[in-house]
């Protein structure tokens, strides 16, 4: 991939159009439509919640800070689970992982629908994460290496499948919510049965790798500095990101129907943002000063969103959508294309460490907002996606010249057919 400025790592060349490729990005094998599509249900279980948290809180006399554990649990369990995701498929493949991770989350996802407690509410979402991690983590992997157009339209429509489950998760939780709290969970379960019908219908095996992945071997992927240093910012961001996206319900308290209608939309921009705005903005300015200006916007986001009126903390959650969407590609790009560690092992690592952040922040926001006050929690997640930007800043040439030393190695799989069909 040819860079179209010094700091350009991930994404297109400046001068590739995407409006010539947009064709090709659609015509895929049906076995990558179907991953996709189970993707698309693997991501609507994050938001799924986000309508109806308050919802569950009074059904099951809960406090804001008990009812975040479903973020806490879901996430810690996601994180720690990525180590064990490459060791598992590289051993009974791809395929079987893929429909392990769908049998969980149908069992689990069925199993919190009939929570009697916050507490086992929490303890079934955590059986879910489980099986998320290692449906979400091979799902990307597959698609990289079964799309056709290379890895940059695999990542576009891994992203997509994201930015759409992101969309029409709190969208369905709110639907269904309005009638029972209960009822999203049984309707992602069916969903997820759907999926998992599919990936055995359309999706043949592949081959299994030449060398099976080790417990250990995503931890030492992160010795890579670009990797790490993309890990880290990442981190940081990742706060930010599931600060908006779990505690914000409770500071808007709406009806399940207007807070799924304010996420449906927050969705669409991160979709949009993701899929058609960040390859441009990469395009034009490079990657990482891309990265570094959305996180700096999301900051000044979050931060007007904690202290403005309900209608603008209504507006800037939507808006944080579009800087959201932005910085998922580039980060996304930059885990998998920045080491020389392999794909699945690098994206291992990375999400290991990112989801710490996602699992952190449902847990500490309600906690800071009891310390302190509503305003407080906005404040915290603002300076950490400065910190973030700050990474990308003093870390901005290892992720420079190591991401170029690797263009060469990553051409010839993946350049030259990325917009060719």
């Amino acid at each position: 991939m040819n860079s179209g400025t010094a700091e350009h790592t991930g994404g297109p060349a400046e001068g590739d159009t995407f409006d010539a490729g947009a064709g090709g990005l659609l015509r895929q094998p049906k076995a990558v439509w179907a991953t996709a599509g189970a993707s698309v249900v693997a991501f609507m279980g994050i938001g799924l919640v986000d309508p109806i948290l308050p919802s569950i809180a009074k059904g099951l006399d809960a406090t804001a800070g008990q009812v975040s554990l479903l973020f806490t649990s879901y996430f810690l369990i996601t994180a720690v689970a990525m180590l064990v995701t490459g060791f598992v498929s590289s051993r009974i493949g791809g395929r079987r992982t893929l429909l392990l991770g769908l049998a969980l989350v149908v069992v689990f996802a069925g199993l919190s629908g009939t929570s009697g407690s916050v507490g086992e509410l929490v303890g079934f979402r955590a059986g879910w994460g489980l099986g998320n991690a290692l449906f979400v983590s091979t799902a990307l992997a597959v698609i990289v290496g079964a799309a056709a157009g290379g890895s940059a339209a695999a990542i576009l429509l891994y992203e997509s499948a994201l930015g759409l489950g992101m969309a029409c998760g709190p969208l369905l939780g709110a639907l269904l919510g309005d009638a029972s709290w209960r009822y999203p969970f049984f309707g992602t379960a069916v969903l997820m049965a759907i999926g998992f019908l599919c990936i055995t219908a359309f999706l043949k095996e592949q081959p299994k790798p030449a060398r099976k992945t080790g417990l250990l071997d995503p931890i030492r992927a992160l010795g890579h500095g670009g990797l790490a240093s993309a890990t880290a910012s990442a981190f940081f961001y990742n706060y930010t990101f599931f600060t908006v996206l779990a505690f914000t319900p409770f500071v808007l308290n709406m009806s399940p129907y207007k807070s799924g209608a304010v996420f449906f939309a927050w969705g669409l921009l991160l979709a949009v943002f993701s899929v058609l705005v960040a390859p441009r903005l990469q395009a034009r300015f490079g990657s990482l000063k891309v990265l570094g200006g959305s996180l700096v916007l999301l900051a000044a986001d979050v931060l007007v969103l904690g202290y403005g009126s309900h209608t603008t903390a209504v507006v800037c959650t939507i808006l944080s959508g579009a800087f959201i969407g932005v910085n998922n590609t580039v980060y996304t790009e930059l885990a998998l294309g920045v080491s020389d560690a392999p794909r699945p092992v690098a994206s291992a690592g990375y999400n290991f460490v990112r989801w710490f952040a996602a699992a952190a922040a449902p847990f500490f926001a309600p906690r800071i907002e009891g310390w302190t006050d509503i305003h407080i929690p906005f404040v915290v997640s603002a300076v950490t996606a400065v910190l973030g930007a700050v990474v990308v800043l003093v870390r901005r040439k290892s992720l420079t010249h190591e991401a170029e030393e690797l263009e060469t190695r990553h051409s010839a799989e993946d350049s030259v057919a990325v917009f060719a069909n």
